[in-house]
């Protein structure tokens, strides 16, 4: 599995756990260091994995209203654990990761295999609906 996309499966885990106790039993860094010890051995870049963690974290209220608004028939407490923490590192990575590093399309196919990876192909399209509705509306944008 290459580096990064094992790092975008550890924070997905991570996000996973940190949500489902309801952002309350760990950090969510805590939690990210003890999956890079357990998934990640010989990671040798973990910046990835860092960023992000942060990100996600710093901008979870602004992303999850984008959600909201690109699904409006799904409640963000009404979107399964998996797929909405895959919406949120897609988000991130499409709103404000340097896309010199991860270009949109990048990152929307990324989050499309992580949903099917860790969630299903029904997921995978939903994903990708959210996410595709968000490049449009920035496409649109500029």
């Amino acid at each position: 599995m290459a580096s990064r996309h094992l790092s975008r499966s550890i924070v997905l885990q991570s996000l996973y756990e940190w949500d489902f106790y309801n952002k309350s039993k760990q950090t969510l860094q805590d939690l990210a260091k003890r999956n890079v010890q357990d998934f990640g051995p010989g990671l040798e870049d973990q910046s990835l994995v860092w960023e992000l963690v942060k990100g996600v974290q710093e901008h979870l209220i602004e992303i999850d209203n984008i959600i909201e608004k690109a699904a409006p028939e799904w409640p963000i407490a009404q979107i399964p654990i998996i797929d909405r923490n895959v919406l949120r590192i897609g988000l991130y990575e499409l709103l404000y990761a340097d896309k010199t590093q991860v270009p949109p399309k990048v990152a929307i196919n990324e989050a499309i295999e992580l949903a099917k990876t860790f969630s299903g192909k029904i997921s995978g399209k939903f994903i990708n609906g959210v996410l595709g509705t968000v490049y449009k509306q920035l496409q649109e944008g500029k």
